[in-house]
């Protein structure tokens, strides 16, 4: 949609400005809505494009690792470990890997750890392994077998050797 009418838009600009005002939505100022509509077309058409997530249907059945940016839903059956944006665990689904995510919802069955800012278990959630987490969720219902840790950075297990700073510093004297 934004394509067609910034297609148009280099003939008649003030003919197609007002069919560009529905794309910029509020209308709160008419004068000033012509303008944010001409920087919208030039920086903004990319970075806001976002992908729909990935389905994995329930008849699927994956061995190996799955990484994106992008989000994720899972209806079928993961050996192996899974990194996304937001990733959906759906009720028919079974992961056996580590999941890590910004946010996780878990609907379904994950054996092994769980790393995420947001993690989520739902009444029908089965989990078999530590969830590692800044906040999470647990509905009446869950299973859970595991422990639970809180980190402020869950996504970086390494953050735990950040002490090595102290080295550099032992050596700075030493020079």
């Amino acid at each position: 949609m934004f394509s067609k009418s910034k297609i148009n838009e280099p003939g008649p600009k003030q003919a197609d400005t007002p069919t560009a005002t529905p794309t910029s939505g509020p209308a709160s100022s008419g004068a000033a809505g012509a303008s944010p509509g001409a920087s919208d077309y030039s920086k903004p058409a990319a970075p806001k494009a976002k992908p729909p997530a990935s389905l994995l249907s329930s008849d699927l059945h994956i061995t190996g690792n799955l990484k994106t940016t992008g989000d994720i839903q899972v209806e079928g059956t993961v050996e192996g470990d899974i990194r996304a944006h937001l990733l959906t665990i759906g009720e028919t689904a079974t992961i056996k890997g580590e999941v890590t995510a910004d946010d996780v919802v878990i609907n379904g069955r994950i054996v092994g750890r769980v790393r995420g800012l947001k993690v989520r278990l739902t009444s029908t959630a089965r989990v078999e392994g530590d969830i590692i987490h800044k906040t999470i969720a647990i509905e009446s219902g869950a299973h859970f077998e595991g422990s639970v840790q809180r980190q402020d950075d869950p996504l970086n297990p390494g953050k735990a050797a950040s002490k090595a700073p102290a080295a550099p510093a032992a050596a700075a004297p030493a020079k």
